[in-house]
């Protein structure tokens, strides 16, 4: 929903300063994901910090894209390479979650991230089919953008619990969305 509308509106007005950047996008791409690491790491032990460290390995991971496409350097490899590395960052930073609510004794909260992991998991998996068999499958309520700001509000807030249940109904409810809308566009 974010990426839909707002995806490349950075594009424009960071051009000038992105030009001066020699940079390749793959090394943004995996400077995000080794935050992303180490805030999963972090998330444990210190929930803030581990929510400013989603924010900025997000951040990187915006980045990465606005450098590709202003100095034309996007590759095949370099999306492919970001989206894995999107969906070990997920994992990490939802197993991190769980770990947390795991040491404090709350089920409810490893059941919820983990929930959350599979719809977030599925999402992806939903897209990446559905673009195989020669579909868009980029619709959806809850794609990546909206969960880790999601995710970093609810580290930096504590409201972890209600923050999940959110996610968990939205991310399952954005691949039915899917699933839908490829199956109105193969029924067409």
């Amino acid at each position: 929903m974010i990426s839909a509308k707002f995806g490349h509106f950075l594009d424009k007005p960071l051009s000038p300063l992105i030009k001066k950047i020699h940079l390749n996008p793959n090394i943004l791409t995996i400077a995000g994901f080794v935050v992303t690491c180490v805030a999963a790491l972090v998330i444990p032990y210190n929930l803030k910090l581990g929510g400013m460290l989603i924010l900025s390995g997000g951040l990187f991971d915006m980045l990465d894209g606005v450098i590709a496409r202003v100095n034309e350097r996007t590759t095949k490899f370099g999306a492919f390479l970001d989206s894995v590395l999107d969906r070990y960052a997920d994992a990490f930073i939802f197993l991190s979650l769980s770990w947390y609510f795991a040491s404090e004794g709350n089920q409810t909260g490893v059941i919820l991230s983990l929930g959350t992991l599979v719809g977030a998991f599925l999402i992806s998996y939903a897209r990446a089919r559905a673009e195989g068999l020669g579909e868009s499958g980029h619709t959806g309520i809850m794609e990546r953008p909206e969960r880790i700001i999601l995710l970093a509000f609810a580290a930096l807030t504590g409201w972890l619990i209600p923050v999940l249940w959110i996610m968990l109904i939205l991310t399952h409810f954005t691949v039915i969305q899917r699933v839908y809308h490829v199956w109105k566009a193969m029924k067409e």
